[in-house]
């Protein structure tokens, strides 16, 4: 049975267009993933077992202005699904890693920068200033994740078309 990504940490999922939902409307973009609000280095660990297929930079102010630097994680879980584990401060495994269910791969990230949030940010970014809120950014995919693409920035996509392999992992989460 797949374990719960965050320890000791109450399953909270967004659902319904909320803040942090998946495929959540933000005005100019739409969200991946599904965002698990937990404290900053707060231990993440694998939700299944797999292969550690790719690691990298999520976010970085060289990008957004308003952004930290973050990190991603994807790992091929057994059935042929991929988890991208995002918006990391630290991560603890290398590609080409194989993953047992329940192990520390990284710790949770803060995204934003409050003090860089300014009149010209989104208007979905400004309602956050100030709160930093700070969480495991969470996206699953049937094939081919996305870590590179011009429509992809951040576990963000921008343009109202889904991407074909991008896959809701409320129901997946919610069976936890």
């Amino acid at each position: 049975m797949p374990s719960w990504p965050l320890k000791n940490k109450q399953k909270e999922i967004p659902t319904n267009n909320h803040p942090g939902s998946f495929w959540e409307d933000r005005g100019d973009r739409h969200h991946c993933g599904i965002d698990l609000y937990s404290d900053v280095e707060s231990d993440v660990f694998a939700i299944e077992p797999g292969i550690v297929i790719e690691t990298g930079l999520m976010t970085s102010p060289e990008w957004i202005h308003y952004w930290n630097h973050t990190y991603f994680v994807i790992i091929k879980n057994d059935h042929g699904n991929y988890w991208k584990y995002g918006e990391l401060k630290e991560i603890y495994v290398k590609s080409g890693e194989n993953i047992s269910e329940g192990q520390k791969i990284g710790k949770v990230g803060l995204v934003l920068d409050s003090e860089k949030i300014n009149e010209t940010s989104p208007a979905y970014i400004q309602k956050l200033k100030g709160k930093n809120p700070s969480m495991l950014h969470l996206e699953l995919y049937s094939y081919e994740p996305i870590s590179r693409h011009e429509k992809y920035l951040g576990g963000n996509w921008f343009s109202d078309e889904m991407p074909d392999q991008l896959l809701d992992p409320t129901e997946k989460l919610a069976s936890i």
